[in-house]
């Protein structure tokens, strides 16, 4: 099956929520629409929707016209199944006892390991990327440290791995949340095959203000794989959301970024005590004082 996608750019993030909510009553309607921040300084964030039909390119010009966004890029992807093609080229993460793996390398976990199986399908989160394993190396150095949650949050969740490592390092009953519906039944999926859905409870939800989120609360450790701008927004919801004493591991944060999020997290009393860089991206863990 073909699949299209059509990409724009505009300025603001009020505008550019309002151009996605706008894709999704086009017709045919979109599989999926994403709103994501361009990390640049410009400015700018880009909206981008895959279609599984042709799209009304009519309609595109015109909403774009009337949202003040460039012309959409259309572009025509082929029938190959790229999440398989993906699936087979990623290599396994370890990040620590954490075995992250694709279906293909089931077969090489090694003994005591702590296997995560992802089926990364539309979602982020394969554990590839330098925020995903920081994230991950954060967990496995608080556990270390003697860390043991028992009720853990997971915002902008993805595939869901972030979560699933924290019900397999502690058993810990977790909710992980997104706001792209598509990551939640990735998630889904992923918690079943990892045998933990037991422990884990998804939901689509911005921020913290979900009533799955609010029903759990306080953390004591709050998982945030997003981007710089919405963890600021978020500070003082997330200091609200930890256990005092609670725990918050951030990541999506560019490193020149870093500055301007501890600020902030700062002054809603969240102390800084650890930090990872990978490739440009800074992982940091927070205490609420």
């Amino acid at each position: 099956m073909s699949t299209w996608t059509a990409i724009t750019r505009l300025p603001g993030e009020s505008a550019a929520e309002a151009l996605g909510e706008a894709l999704e009553a086009l017709r045919p309607a979109p599989a999926g629409v994403g709103v994501f921040e361009i990390e640049d300084g410009s400015g700018l964030w880009e909206v981008g929707a895959y279609f599984t039909d042709p799209p009304d390119q009519a309609g595109l010009a015109l909403l774009s016209a009337l949202h003040g966004a460039a012309d959409f890029a259309v572009s025509r992807l082929d029938d190959r199944d790229w999440v398989a093609q993906v699936q087979r080229e990623l290599h396994p993460v370890v990040a620590g006892r954490i075995f992250l793996h694709g279906p293909h390398d089931a077969h090489r976990v090694p003994v005591n390991a702590i296997p995560l199986r992802i089926e990364a399908a539309m979602a982020f989160g394969t554990g590839h990327h330098g925020t995903t394993l920081g994230c991950l190396r954060a967990m496995v150095r608080l556990g270390r440290l003697g860390l043991r949650p028992r009720r853990v949050a997971d915002i902008g969740c993805g595939t869901g791995v972030l979560a699933i490592a924290a019900a397999k390092l502690w058993r810990a009953r977790c909710v992980a949340v997104d706001i792209d519906a598509v990551a939640v039944r990735t998630a889904r999926a992923n918690m079943a095959v990892n045998g933990v859905q037991g422990l884990v409870r998804t939901g689509a939800a911005a921020g913290f203000r979900a009533p799955l989120l609010r029903a759990a609360m306080p953390f004591d450790l709050v998982l945030a794989n997003i981007l710089a701008g919405p963890l600021r927004r978020l500070a003082p919801q997330t200091r609200a959301a930890l256990a005092p004493g609670g725990i918050a591991v951030l990541s999506g944060i560019l490193d020149r970024q870093l500055p301007a999020v501890l600020a902030v997290h700062a002054g809603h009393g969240m102390r800084r005590i650890g930090l990872e860089r990978i490739g440009g991206w800074s992982t940091v863990t927070l205490r609420r004082d």
